[in-house]
């Protein structure tokens, strides 16, 4: 429940245009443009000191002297014949005494704040249940939007591989149709080696510059290549369960299908995931198999049938 707070409460600060640089100090300093972060370590503004803005999280503040911003999260706040700006309350609670203005408004969430007689509040008081709804629903409709945004490059990804990478395409198909085991454990093996072989190689002056291309550019581009080739699968499985045998060339049709399907699919945890090990998985091992020098006992067989249909002198 803390993490969610906390989480909530962040998207609220930058919701309300509360973020600021950030200057961490020990104590109040008398600059204009302070900012003072305690963290489990109780505060005190006494008469006289000036913050900007002051972030409490899990400790408690006394506050005798002025605050342009409060931010209690998860903590508790005592002001005493303080002038403050603005109060915002997440997950905790601030106590108002006598002699105490509040210049802006006064905001909680899931907080309490309790007022003497005597207190001057010449904004709002209110809650922040409403902003982070309003920011919740702004937030949707952004999430649509990138989601048919990714949605369409990955189409138009898929497409160009059908295009130009038919045959490896099939190839991948096929790896994963006949060899599922092994194609899935290579995937996840190598999303974890290929990583922590590029952080091994950008630890050296010479290598940096490979490991950081390998951890920018390459990985990442292999992944979502693996995760086109098993949209690609996905989409001619569906194919072939209703029409019959897939398409004879490029696999457009598929490739349309597959990425619908698939990026629907990506909702539920790990599904996205799994499709990525697959697709990467085919990918490695048919460089692996391309790669490796061939066995020196097809050779050999090749030999001795070649001497036995020799005619023999007599």
């Amino acid at each position: 429940m803390q993490r969610i707070l906390m989480t909530v409460a962040a998207a609220t600060v930058l919701l309300l245009g509360l973020a600021v640089p950030a200057v961490l100090a020990a104590e109040p300093t008398p600059d204009s443009r302070s900012v003072l972060l305690t963290v489990d370590r109780d505060v005190d503004i006494a008469a006289g000191d000036h913050v900007d803005t002051l972030v409490v999280l899990r400790a408690d503040a006394r506050i005798s002297g002025s605050v342009d911003t409060l931010i209690v999260v998860d903590g508790s706040a005592t002001l005493s014949g303080a002038t403050v700006g603005y109060v915002n309350v997440v997950n905790g609670s601030a106590e108002l005494q006598s002699g105490t203005t509040v210049t802006g408004d006064v905001r909680t969430l899931d907080g309490t704040v309790t007022q003497a007689p005597g207190v001057v509040v010449q904004g709002t008081s209110g809650t922040l249940d409403g902003d982070v709804g309003a920011f919740a629903v702004l937030l949707i409709p952004l999430l649509v939007v990138l989601f048919i945004g990714f949605g369409l490059a990955a189409i138009a990804a898929a497409l160009l591989v059908a295009a130009f990478g038919a045959r490896q395409v099939r190839e991948a198909e096929a790896l994963i149709t006949r060899e599922p085991g092994r194609v899935l454990v290579t995937g996840l093996v190598g999303s974890f080696v290929l990583p922590l072989l590029a952080i091994l190689v950008t630890l050296t002056i010479v290598g940096a510059p490979i490991g950081l291309g390998a951890l920018l550019i390459v990985l990442p581009g292999l992944a979502f290549i693996g995760w086109i080739v098993a949209a690609i699968w996905v989409g001619d499985w569906i194919l072939g369960r209703s029409r019959g045998p897939a398409e004879a060339r490029h696999p457009f049709l598929a490739a349309v299908i597959g990425v619908i399907v698939l990026a629907i699919a990506g909702i539920v945890p790990f599904v996205g995931a799994v499709a990525t090990w697959f697709g990467v998985g085919a990918l490695l091992v048919m460089a692996w198999r391309i790669l490796r020098p061939p066995t020196p006992s097809g050779n050999a067989d090749a030999g001795q049938g070649a001497t036995t249909a020799l005619p023999v002198a007599g």
